[in-house]
């Protein structure tokens, strides 16, 4: 079986693919077969077939240079760039935590090291309709930690804080942030992390820069968050 995480974010677009992409690609360069998962992925485009790409999956497959086919990485694909929930209502196909859970089970038992990425923040509506998921039913029924991802900029005390709160009393294990978009030496960003570390006693294991190609962390620090 393999080692597991599962990467959440304070909300849309601060980052996660982009991270986890880095993590991956760490991973990868370090020798261990890597795996990318995700449960559903919404606003993707459609190939010439009519088939949907899965978007995220397939950037991180472009960056980390794994070996895992992209058939494998997410069960459920969406047009629509809106919550997993509103997207399968829109399109059809509701995500079914059965095959969710199979499939990831799939992997692990394939893979050394699997990375499972969130859709949105920690609060994701997945489905809701006659049957009712949302992410953290989807992190916990795979007995999964978390590493936050956050911007680094305004708002991120609060971001971060409400968050880690969040999945305290969902009794998710927090492993640690990443600050994304920062800037060493930024005032506000130094006393960011700062704040982050001392209200929620969680470490910031790594900080992103924009444009870096590498996750600044070692290798062993990095495999000793997977569970």
């Amino acid at each position: 079986m393999s080692k597991n995480i599962f990467i959440t974010g304070t909300g849309t677009d601060v980052g996660k693919t982009f991270v986890t992409g880095l993590i991956l690609k760490k991973l990868r360069e370090s020798g261990v077969n890597a795996a990318y998962y995700k449960a559903a992925m919404s606003g993707n485009e459609r190939r010439k077939d009519g088939s949907l790409i899965p978007g995220d999956a397939l950037y991180v497959k472009s960056v980390s240079k794994i070996e895992q086919p992209l058939e494998e990485m997410c069960p459920y694909v969406y047009e629509n760039a809106v919550s997993p929930h509103l997207a399968a209502r829109l399109e059809g196909n509701p995500v079914e935590l059965d095959c969710v859970l199979e499939k990831f089970r799939v992997a692990c038992h394939k893979y050394e090291y699997v990375t499972m990425e969130g859709s949105g923040g920690i609060l994701c509506p997945i489905r809701f309709d006659k049957v009712k998921i949302m992410l953290p039913d989807i992190i916990r029924a795979c007995n999964l930690s978390c590493l936050m991802v956050a911007d680094a900029g305004l708002g991120t005390i609060n971001n971060v804080v409400l968050t880690a709160e969040y999945m305290k009393a969902q009794k998710i294990p927090l492993k640690g942030i990443i600050l994304n978009h920062f800037i060493a030496g930024n005032i506000m960003h130094e006393d960011n992390l700062k704040m982050c570390v001392y209200i929620t006693g969680a470490k910031v294991v790594a900080c992103v820069k924009d444009g870096d190609t590498d996750l600044k962390i070692s290798t062993e620090t990095l495999k000793s968050l997977y569970d």
